[in-house]
């Protein structure tokens, strides 16, 4: 009877540990993933970072406020398009907030700014915009991922695409930064007529009267430029007011005809060409699934950015679901990422060596939308699977 007794008790021990522990493994994986989104929210360029994190809050609503399983605590600073200030919340983020993975940053500048410390200092960060030419190089690393694309890679196709079309002589203008001169570099890579002009303005410039009298005194037959936010709203009203829409045709990337900026144009933007690797009427299901979700939550189209935002979450998501939740895990967490084991609303979508996405890119033209407002349509595709051109130089 004793003997049965111990027996009992020792197996009433044993149910009492494996009971803590299972309680010890569950208050593990209960603890939320803490995530650091620092993004322009303020400034003319504001509304990008909103759409970007728009879309990345739909990917976590459309799972009960988690990614891949596990809780999300999401905290998101305005970054005023400031590199220092930037660079401060990037710090209390990591020392104070201690949190597991990094991402947000619009404007290169910024990520520049920001980005090779972060990642030197064992941080995983997964960008929604910004490709600066130098991080998907030499100075590539195990840390970076980008979930957009690498900055001259949009204008590329917009280099390729003109070069088909057969223009002879193109003006070329883009803001001061990182960004600005990989957007040029990227369209001349594929461009092979004239260059009437390469003109570089200032970052948040609002008045091109200058500019544009000296376009218009080269005598291009195309003009090729990267203005993004209010700059862009900005240089296309300008433009069509100095009587040159119908003159000289306009061609630019997707950031300089997204969403909000044709409906704040209006028909100053319709017939513009622009370059993009996703487009609000892609056919395929992810794609319609995030547009008619993203509009039920937020009344409004989504732009370029908020798909980034969008895709960046449920990338991050694949790999925290690879992971069980357990961000100690950081080999295995990176290894995941690299896998972008989900469905993209852009279709075709892989990492390279330098973890930076190959994908397609396609032509749009801006038309009135049937429901109001302004938007894009598929005209075409210009890459399948394109690889960056700096991808060589990453020695991973």
């Amino acid at each position: 009877m004793l003997a049965k007794r111990k027996k009992a008790a020792l197996l009433g021990a044993a149910a009492l540990l494996m009971g803590t522990c299972a309680a010890g493994i569950s208050a593990q994986a209960a603890e939320p993933v803490k995530i650091g989104m620092i993004t322009t929210l303020s400034t003319g360029a504001g509304y990008l970072g909103d759409d970007m994190r728009k879309g990345f809050e739909l990917a976590i609503s459309e799972h009960d406020g988690k990614l891949g399983g596990a809780d999300i605590d999401l905290i998101v600073e305005d970054d005023g398009l400031k590199p220092e200030s930037a660079r401060q919340i990037a710090t209390r983020m990591m020392e104070s907030e201690h949190v597991d993975l990094m991402t947000g940053i619009i404007f290169s500048n910024v990520a520049m700014a920001v980005v090779p410390k972060v990642v030197r200092d064992g941080m995983i960060y997964i960008s929604t915009n910004a490709g600066p030419s130098a991080l998907a190089g030499a100075k590539c690393n195990a840390n970076y991922f980008n979930a957009a694309y690498q900055n001259d890679n949009i204008h590329e196709a917009m280099g390729q695409y003109v070069q088909d079309q057969g223009f002879k002589k193109v003006y070329l203008l883009a803001p001061n930064y990182p960004a600005g001169k990989d957007a040029l570099a990227g369209f001349k890579r594929y461009y092979k007529g004239d260059i009437a002009d390469e003109v570089y303005t200032k970052l948040g410039q609002t008045d091109y009267a200058a500019e544009i009298a000296s376009l218009r005194a080269a005598k291009p037959d195309a003009v090729f430029f990267f203005y993004p936010g209010g700059m862009g709203i900005n240089f296309i009203k300008q433009y069509a007011q100095a009587g040159l829409k119908d003159e000289i045709p306009l061609f630019g990337p997707a950031f300089s005809a997204d969403e909000h900026l044709v409906d704040a144009v209006g028909e100053a933007a319709v017939g513009m060409k622009n370059t993009s690797h996703w487009s609000p009427d892609m056919d395929n299901a992810a794609s319609k699934k995030f547009v008619a979700g993203y509009f039920a939550k937020y009344g409004a189209k989504p732009s370029l950015y908020s798909v980034q935002g969008y895709d960046a979450a449920n990338l991050i998501g694949s790999a925290i679901s690879a992971v069980g939740g357990d961000m100690s895990k950081k080999d295995d967490f990176r290894a995941a990422l690299k896998k972008a084991d989900f469905s993209s609303v852009r279709g075709n979508f892989k990492f390279g060596n330098n973890n930076h996405p190959i994908q397609d890119f396609y032509v749009r033209e801006v038309v009135a939308d049937p429901d109001g407002g302004y938007t894009n349509k598929l005209v075409g595709k210009v890459f399948s699977n394109h690889v960056d051109a700096y991808a060589s130089e990453c020695k991973m």
